[in-house]
């Protein structure tokens, strides 16, 4: 039995540890306000419960409906996939259409939808269930659990609603809390990071909360597990993966994607399910300067939004 941690800091924005203060954003900071796995680990949200995933087989489902991590790395972009006809549970066949930068189809999609992402018609609102749209957005993060920082990386697969969205209170979205902490000129790898379902959401879906700032040594352990080879295959998109496929559309309503006429896409409503069209954040004048690279990669997210 771990015992209880006496000298944890608990997270305080005006409190701003040195190893922030000390350089410039990190890495994952840098990809979340921007914007293979295989046999790798992972954390499925699959039914609104925190499963551990090794080899594709679940191996533990926890109770609570929150999880504390330290996130130590991010992909730079918000990927999309599209998959042509009805969702099958297990099936692990690659999407019709996929990209990996969201702006253009991979060339080794089997049939791309369109030549841009912004132009197909797979993007539009209706193109999918309701209102939604049949193509849908991922972003991936590498991840190690609190309670075991020098243990296994873990990838982190988001669907659109755990990804875009306004923040109310500390109810935020993975682009909002991005910017949360990037105001304060800090990544979010440099805390430790709550990760707690929305229980009135009707499909997985998840806020951010900074807990607790990380120690020195802390940090230096996350900084050492974001560049690891096991952290570059949580973040990088293989189309054998299952858990793009759990959120889109087909999952939840059990058909096949609209079919839609060819139009110029426009600019939706936000609704939780879609990019917000960036507006340029207003930061204080004694915010500090950030001590990582990771914040840097959060200005891009952002970029593919508008």
């Amino acid at each position: 039995m771990s015992k209880p941690m006496s000298n944890i800091v608990e997270f305080n924005p005006s409190s701003v540890p040195s190893f922030v203060k000390r350089g410039e954003l990190s890495a994952v900071a840098k990809a979340l306000t921007g914007g293979s796995v295989g046999g790798g680990k992972r954390i499925s949200i699959k039914g609104g419960v925190f499963r551990l995933i090794s080899n594709g087989e679940e191996v533990a489902a926890i109770d609570e409906r929150y999880l504390d991590v330290v996130i130590v790395n991010a992909a730079p972009k918000v990927s999309r996939t599209f998959y042509m006809g009805k969702y099958e549970e297990g099936n692990t066949s690659a999407p019709t259409c996929w990209s990996s930068d969201g702006e253009r189809p991979d060339t080794k999609a089997e049939n791309p939808q369109s030549t841009t992402c912004a132009s197909c018609p797979q993007n539009i609102a209706g193109s999918g269930d309701g209102t939604s749209r049949a193509c849908r957005y991922s972003q991936r993060l590498a991840v190690v659990l609190e309670n075991d920082l020098h243990g296994d990386v873990m990838q982190l697969a988001l669907p659109a609603q755990s990804i875009f969205g306004k923040e109310e209170g500390k109810n935020r979205p993975l682009q909002a809390y991005a910017r949360y902490m990037t105001a304060m000129g800090a990544g979010p790898d440099a805390v430790v990071t709550r990760l707690r379902f929305d229980t009135k959401a009707p499909v997985p879906k998840l806020f951010f909360e900074a807990k607790r700032w990380l120690s020195d040594d802390e940090y230096a352990v996350a900084v050492e597990k974001g560049q690891t080879r096991e952290a570059t295959n949580a973040i990088t998109m293989t189309v054998s993966q299952t858990d793009t496929k759990v959120v889109s559309q087909t999952e939840v309503a059990g058909t096949a994607p609209k079919a839609v006429k060819k139009a110029k896409p426009k600019v939706e409503e936000d609704d939780g399910d879609e990019p917000e069209v960036r507006k340029e954040a207003v930061v204080g004048k004694n915010v500090p300067k950030g001590g990582s690279d990771l914040n840097k990669l959060v200005d891009a997210w952002d970029d593919t939004d508008d």
